[in-house]
């Protein structure tokens, strides 16, 4: 009875493992995401003849924010009851992640300016200077990029995530021929 309840529990070793997969799913799923968003706007500000070469920012973007996604949820954030419709889940999660991931912004630059000692006013005008426009901006963009990731992430959730990976994955019977 001992080893089948041991089998029940995975271990320390084998949830860090699940969380580090999870991890790089996100964040892979993120930099192509992030990353397809920087190579528009580099299209966009090559057109007025602005030279835009931040292609890095994305990727790391997308391992800052897959590590606020599972902070996230391992805090409980976006419970939604079980019984609720899967799109109520997906966008309420797609919207709660978004602004999640921007308040962590915000905090990064305050911290980041703590660290190196400015005062408050050139932290505060660091912030501004990004721009509310510029922060609105992301958090759409990130809405619409967590949207599509949920759906999937719920879709697993509710199938079960062998089911799904297999379904994406796995070699598919041809349909029977009606009779």
């Amino acid at each position: 009875m001992m080893q089948h309840e041991a089998r029940n529990h995975p271990s320390l070793k084998e949830k860090a493992i699940e969380e580090l997969k999870e991890f790089w799913i996100i964040a892979i799923y993120l930099a192509v995401f992030l990353t397809g968003f920087t190579f528009y706007r580099r299209m966009v500000l090559a057109e007025f003849g602005v030279t835009y070469l931040h292609y890095g920012i994305g990727v790391i973007e997308a391992l800052v924010i897959g590590k606020v996604v599972l902070i996230g949820r391992s805090l409980g954030l976006g419970k939604v009851p079980d019984r609720a419709p899967l799109i109520l889940s997906v966008v309420y999660k797609a919207l709660l992640f978004s602004v999640l991931a921007i308040l962590f912004g915000v905090l990064e630059h305050v911290i980041e300016g703590l660290i190196h000692k400015d005062q408050w006013a050139a932290i505060m005008h660091k912030l501004q200077v990004v721009g509310t426009h510029e922060l609105f901006a992301r958090m759409i963009m990130l809405f619409i990029s967590f949207v599509p990731f949920f759906a999937f992430w719920e879709m697993g959730e509710a199938l079960g995530r062998r089911k799904l990976i297999e379904m994406f994955f796995a070699k598919r019977e041809p349909p029977m021929a009606k009779a």
